[in-house]
Parts: structure tokens; sequence; C-alpha cells
């Protein structure tokens, strides 16, 4: 098989770039380790930036997100009693739409037969070669035969596990990475939210987040040390927990339901540079992962496909390379500027076993400044919506 480009990994970062080039007129074809009904079982963070809503509104998959999809005007940080709004919209006049990523997920697999968008399931040892050259090509298994397909780029969209990362030669990339000393143990189920925008909460237990997928179903995490186990955790325990954690308004509006999903998520902060090596591009989770705390993960993934998918039409219709070169340096300006920014929101909303009393003092003066200074709230609101493109 030949194409103009090969797209690993049919995560939201792939399938986006795979319609944005086909609507382009441009051919690409998209392989996936898994299988379609795996793709759709994770669950993922659902806070979407302009930068993502705008990419299914061009692509005209948004129907489905208009009509099920939570706008969102603010976000509230919480110490103790005290709830801080942060006001998107009349702080910098937008809002982020609550939208579970595996819808948007769900939307771009359904519209990608009738545009033309092939995609390829359960294609097994995938590996990339002569990614140096012009002429680079991916070899793959699928239900017992090898296959090969000839591209003039390849887009490594496959996640932090996947090979694209691995084709780039040791020499060649440098990784950065913080690891963080807990997780978030999260519970999925089929109750009403405790409140109609998210909240952030730091408490002496630990951080708490309230959040939602839709008015009938909730979304919630605590703080954990990376030691504990699931099994430790029964749902009336971890209700128990989270109303302790919440602020007392909000935890007496805390609907208890059984959990339709449960895990323990370890963060990191990961960035992988350059994030183009020859005729290789990496986007996505492939080249960086965050803390779910600012809720960038996916709107970073889908700012890369931005820059990706204007480079490679530049290239294709204009034989224009400018774009192509700058693909890695534009991308990372951003990524670095919302690891920044993820970083940050979870050392304030987090308590570190190491922090001492000190460090308590500058998480509480650091929310009084927030909450006395709307220059504070902007900026904070600035990030969590987005920087500009």
């Amino acid at each position: 098989m030949k194409t103009q480009v090969a797209i690993i990994g049919a995560g939201p970062s792939g399938l986006m770039l795979g319609h944005l080039l086909r609507q382009a007129g441009l051919d690409a074809v998209i392989i996936e380790r898994q299988t379609r009904d795996h793709v759709l079982s994770r669950i993922r963070a659902g806070v979407l930036e302009t930068v993502t809503t705008d990419i299914l509104e061009d692509l005209g998959i948004a129907d489905r997100m208009r009509a099920e999809g939570l706008p969102h005007d603010g976000f509230n940080l919480a110490d103790g009693e005290r709830l801080i709004r942060i006001d998107l919209k009349s702080l910098v006049g937008k809002h982020v739409m609550v939208y579970g990523q595996t819808e948007p997920t769900k939307d771009l697999i359904d519209a990608a037969p009738s545009r033309g968008l092939d995609i390829v399931w359960q294609a097994e040892d995938t590996e990339l070669h002569d990614v140096e050259s012009d002429a680079p090509y991916i070899t793959y298994r699928k239900d017992g035969a090898e296959h090969r397909i000839d591209a003039r780029f390849i887009a490594g969209c496959d996640g932090y596990h996947g090979p694209s990362r691995k084709a780039v030669p040791a020499s060649a990339g440098r990784e950065f990475e913080k690891v963080y000393p807990f997780g978030w143990l999260g519970i999925l189920a089929d109750v009403p939210p405790c409140n109609h925008e998210l909240i952030y909460a730091n408490h002496e237990r630990g951080f708490a987040l309230a959040s939602m997928r839709s008015p009938t179903r909730s979304r919630y995490y605590i703080q954990v040390p990376l030691t504990e186990k699931l099994e430790d955790w029964p749902d009336d325990r971890l209700w128990d927990e989270l109303c302790l954690r919440l602020p007392p308004e909000a935890a007496e509006n805390v609907a208890r339901g059984p959990a339709l999903e449960k895990s323990i998520a370890p963060l990191r902060s990961f960035v992988f540079e350059p994030m183009r090596h020859g005729s290789l591009f990496l986007a996505g989770d492939a080249a960086h992962i965050v803390p779910p705390t600012g809720a960038k993960g996916l709107n970073l993934a889908a700012s890369d496909v931005r820059y990706l998918w204007r480079a490679l039409v530049a290239w294709f219709e204009k034989n224009d390379s400018d774009a192509v070169v700058a693909y890695s340096d534009k991308a990372l300006a951003r990524v670095w500027k919302s690891e920044r920014f993820s970083w940050q929101l979870t050392t304030l909303m987090h308590r570190f076993p190491a922090d001492g009393a000190f460090d308590r003092r500058v998480q509480v003066a650091e929310l009084d400044y927030i909450a006395s200074s709307e220059a504070a709230r902007r900026t904070v609101a600035e990030n969590y919506v987005g920087l500009p493109l």
C-alpha cells in the first residue's frame, strides 16, 4: 500500500489528523494496534479547549458535541471551605466544553468510512523503517500476514508506549520527565454531579476533583499514594473520602452510586524533544504527557495536529517545507507552556509527602492571591482555556 501520510494510532490525535488531511484532499491511512472497541473503552479526560472543538467544527463532526456537550463558563478552586471561582467568560471571553474524550473519538471513528479515511485495526508488531529518508515505510502484521505501507511522511500518534518515539535514535532525542509521588483514584458513576462546574479541591487529606461527563454521569478523583491498591478502596470508602475533601456545599450534594469504572492513574510530566526526526513527526502522548490537573492532554494533542496538518498541506500543495521544518519548535513552545501550567496547578492543589509548614503557607498565599486579584484569576483563566496557537 502507498499513501502520502501514514498515521500510527487511532486515538484522538491520529483521527483528527487523518480527517483533516482527507478534507484537504491528501491521502492518509491510520493503523491501530488495538480493536475499535478497546479504543472506545478508554476512560479519559473530557475538558475540551477551543482548539479541539474548532477542529471538530471545521470537520463538520460536531453535531453530537453541540447537542450533548456541556459548555462551562468557569471552574472552581477550593481550599477548605473557601470556593474561588475562575470566571472564564468574564475574564477572557471564552469557555471550555465538557465532552468526554471517548465521545469525540467515537464521532471521528464513525465518520471515517464516509470520508474515505482508512483505519486498519489490530495491526500488530508495527515497525518504522527509513524514517531519516524521503521514503519511509511501516510494516505490521495482521491476520497472520505481514503488510507494508510506503509513505512520504509518518505521523506517530501512538501514545507514550507506541513504537514511533522509539524509532528516533537515542543520540537524536532528549527526554525530560518529572514523576509525582501520588496518583489519582477515580470513580465514574451514573449520578448527577455535585456542582454544575468543576471543583479542584486542596484539602489536608489530599487533592480531590469533582467533575462530570453529563448531567447524569459524574467523574470524581482523589489523590492517593502510589502504593494504594484498588481492592482497598470499596465504593463506600471512596465516597466517604471524597466528601471529606470537597468543600461542604459540594459534599452535601454528592449523590452516591455504584462505580461504572474505577482506576488509579499515576501522575507525571514528560516531554520528548525534538518532535520531528527526518520524515517522522510525533504528536500527542507520543511526545508529551501532562498531569491531568490542567486538562491539557487531549488539547495539546489537538494543537500538535493543527500545526502538523498545516505543515503537511503546505508541503504537498505548495512544495513549501518551512512549516515542516518549524513544526517541532512551534509545537514544543506551546507544549512547554502547558507543561508549566499543569505543573503549577498540580503543585498548588496537591499535598506532597515531603512538604512542610513553609510549603503549605505558600499554597495558602497563592490561593489568597488568586482569590483577591483579578489579574491572577485572568492568568489562570487564560491558561485553562488554552493559549493562542
